[in-house]
């Protein structure tokens, strides 16, 4: 059977990029049972309440909702285990550096396939007060306005 090529989009997490402001972006392994990587083929999985942490120089996802395998026997996974990330020796001290000292917090962006291995895709970021949230807001929606008013001033009506 041949391997896998490319990458495979399961999960985003689009309400991260709207609650914090991503500082720098790191990819992870995961260490996963059989049945999570079935249902995580089948596309199912959510980072909306997921984060990290450091403890003990290991890198762990927390409250990432994987469900159940529904051909599971009863050796199914639970579906809000903490699940070990695979980073290098540095990453893991530089981020566990970061958040002691600067209050910052790792937040899973993605979870995805690449050449038939799952990773995370995670951000060190920084909460965004309500104001900044609004102001984000208002500049997309400004940015919107100019790009529909910039292709159809160029049409004859």
């Amino acid at each position: 059977m041949p391997r896998e090529r490319g990458q495979k989009v399961v999960a985003t997490n689009r309400k991260a990029r709207h609650d914090f402001h991503v500082i720098d972006v790191y990819e992870a392994g995961m260490v996963l049972s059989g049945t999570e990587v079935k249902a995580l083929r089948q596309g199912r999985a959510s980072l909306v309440d997921g984060y990290a942490t450091i403890e003990g120089g290991e890198a762990w996802l927390e409250n990432v909702h994987i469900p159940e395998y529904y051909q599971g026997t009863w050796n199914n996974h639970s579906t809000r285990r903490r699940r070990k990330m695979l980073l290098n020796r540095d990453e893991i001290n530089k981020l566990a550096r970061e958040i002691k000292e600067s209050g910052l917090t790792i937040v899973p962006l993605s979870i995805y396939f690449k050449d038939g291995r799952a990773k995370v895709e995670i951000a060190l970021a920084r909460g965004k007060r309500e104001y900044d949230k609004r102001q984000t807001l208002k500049e997309q929606q400004d940015k919107r306005e100019a790009d529909r008013a910039m292709s159809t001033k160029g049409k004859d009506w």
